[in-house]
């Protein structure tokens, strides 16, 4: 079957879905027919009314859910989206499950001799048949290497990179209509995404990238004591599969097991915040999903953070950026919190900054009266996120990433100790980063780059110079002026032309005048018919000075009109 033919069979697959959970009319409304796959039959658009009684949040879940891999892992990501949807939707996307049913062990063994071109039992000693767990990308395997290290093997699903490929496609397609058709596809840019999506989705195919996440981020967490990640075992490891060291701990969201090791539940808050957000702000490198399955705490009260498929980057501008936002949160510096945003390049054509300022003074006005320790994190950045949306703006991907990261570490922290905040985490190391910023060695090197900037622009500058000349020389040289309301010009100078020529006629008719009253002094007592004459010469003059002038004061006053 060709690549075409299969295309045509997701989308019905898809459309099929999403009508049957009550989502049949978004296709109808913006006539979205690909390959003409919809136009059989208009029932193929009718809403499943079993479905349609749950709430739309629901829906879209069970939806994603059934559509597989690839948007299960897009509504994760939306889940962090409040600038472009509802928190009701928000709410139900956090819940989306990827547990799946496993794949046959035939296929395991199959995929792993194919990786290794070696016999299974020629790579572990021992492999266990069942799973440990099965998502829809892949599935845990505990074995054993011939040095009798016990250790977690991730074996990748068979086929699923091609089903992502084509998903990808397909949504490439829908993202690129909605763009287009939407006055939401002009703010939000749903292409751009789909391919930040696609990048972040490519990166977790491919094993050998969240080997080195791990080994990256056990480099930086030798700062943070009694935190750690599963050590990656390199010989073993392929684009496909995945070992690393087996880790057996106690699932962090279990109180009563944390209880009986005899480990305290606000230790374990405390270091787990202090971590992720040492991770953000000092490496800007970070776990993006510390929920409970994803942290195994060992019996000694060791933490060791695990899946780290998806993690987050933040480049020197944004770290700064994010670092100045916690400062304005911490200082209730609304003007802080919005250049912080700005500097993330947040901001379209479509966005009102005024109305975003004022409104993040009134949410800033809103936690004035609130301690610091009753600050929710997740509460604070939806409301930012939904300002964010309420005015056109952009929530920066890495922003949303960080939301997200937040949002679900603020949900551990309650679980384990509803009273710390990693509100208060984040404030010491965030002002210490500040003060950081400013101190003789960070300054001295920003003026040192500057000059070097500065160096290389007078470098430069000649030869630019160089360059306009030669381009005058041989008559290529052109400048464009860009006039605004030039509609408006010939009516301006019209104006003006006949502002001045009242000027001068006024003008004329003064010298006159004058001329008038010079020559009557001379000449009243020697003739009184020329003294008549200049005495009626000097009447018209003055009535049609008149006139003129109160022509002029009103062409004036219509002009300003």
């Amino acid at each position: 079957m060709g690549y075409g033919k299969i295309k045509i069979g997701r989308y019905r697959e898809i459309i099929t879905v999403f009508t049957r959970y009550g989502f049949g009319m978004f296709f109808k409304r913006f006539s979205f027919h690909p390959f003409s796959i919809s136009r059989n039959s208009k029932s193929n658009f009718r809403d499943n009314d079993d479905n349609c009684n749950a709430s739309a949040g629901k829906r879209l879940r069970l939806a994603l859910e059934s559509l597989g891999p690839t948007f299960i892992k897009l509504g994760q990501l939306l889940s962090v989206r409040q600038d472009i949807l509802p928190a009701d939707i928000i709410e139900e996307l956090k819940k989306l499950q990827d547990l799946v049913h496993p794949f046959p062990f035939s296929e395991v063994k199959e995929l792993i001799e194919a990786e290794f071109n070696d016999e299974l039992e020629n790579i572990y000693k021992e492999f266990d048949i069942e799973p440990l767990a099965a998502a829809s990308i892949s599935q845990v395997h505990r074995a054993m290497l011939f040095s009798g290290k016990q250790v977690a093997v991730k074996v990748q699903r068979p086929g699923i990179e091609e089903i992502i490929d084509l998903d990808l496609d397909i949504l490439k397609d829908m993202a690129h209509f909605i763009d287009g058709h939407t006055k939401y596809g002009k703010i939000y840019d749903f292409s751009n995404m789909v391919e930040d999506f696609g990048d972040i989705i490519k990166s977790e195919l491919d094993f050998t990238k969240e080997g080195e996440n791990s080994d990256t981020l056990m480099h930086n967490l030798s700062r943070d004591k009694g935190v750690t990640v599963p050590k990656v075992k390199w010989i073993y490891t392929t684009k496909r599969i995945l070992t690393m060291e087996y880790v057996e701990g106690i699932k962090a969201s279990d109180l009563d097991a944390l209880a009986q090791a005899g480990i305290d539940p606000k230790n374990i808050a405390e270091t787990i915040s202090t971590s992720i957000c040492n991770q953000i702000l000092w490496d800007g490198f970070f776990h993006a999903d510390p929920h409970p399955g994803n942290i195994q705490i060992l019996t000694d009260g060791t933490i060791v953070l695990l899946d780290l498929g998806m993690v987050g980057y933040l480049n020197e501008l944004s770290k700064a950026a994010i670092v100045d936002f916690f400062i304005g949160i911490v200082y209730r510096d609304s003007q802080a919190v919005v250049n912080a945003i700005t500097r993330m390049d947040a901001f379209t054509e479509e966005s009102d900054i005024t109305n975003f300022r004022k409104s993040i003074d009134i949410l800033i006005g809103k936690y004035l009266d609130k301690p610091m320790d009753k600050i929710k994190i997740d509460e604070l950045l939806n409301d930012i996120f939904h300002i964010a949306f309420l005015n056109h703006i952009k929530t920066p991907n890495e922003f949303a990433i960080l939301g997200k990261t937040l949002g679900t570490l603020q949900g551990l922290i309650e679980i384990l100790a509803p009273e710390i905040n990693p509100i208060m985490i984040a404030e010491p190391i965030a002002k210490k980063l500040f003060y950081q910023s400013l101190s003789y060695k960070n300054v001295s090197t920003h003026i040192k780059r500057s000059l070097l900037e500065y160096h290389n622009l007078f470098n430069e500058f000649p030869a630019a110079i160089r360059n306009i000349l030669n381009k005058t020389e041989n008559d290529n040289f052109t400048i464009q002026f860009e006039m605004k309301e030039t509609n408006m010009f010939p009516k301006r100078l019209e104006r003006s032309l006949n502002r001045m020529s009242f000027s001068l006629i006024l003008l004329a008719i003064s010298i006159i005048i004058a001329g008038v009253l010079i020559s009557s002094s001379f000449i009243a007592d020697t003739s009184t018919e020329m003294y008549l004459f200049n005495a009626k010469v000097l009447k018209s003059g003055l009535l049609l000075s008149i006139i003129i002038l109160l022509g002029l004061v009103i062409s004036m006053v219509r002009s300003r009109r």
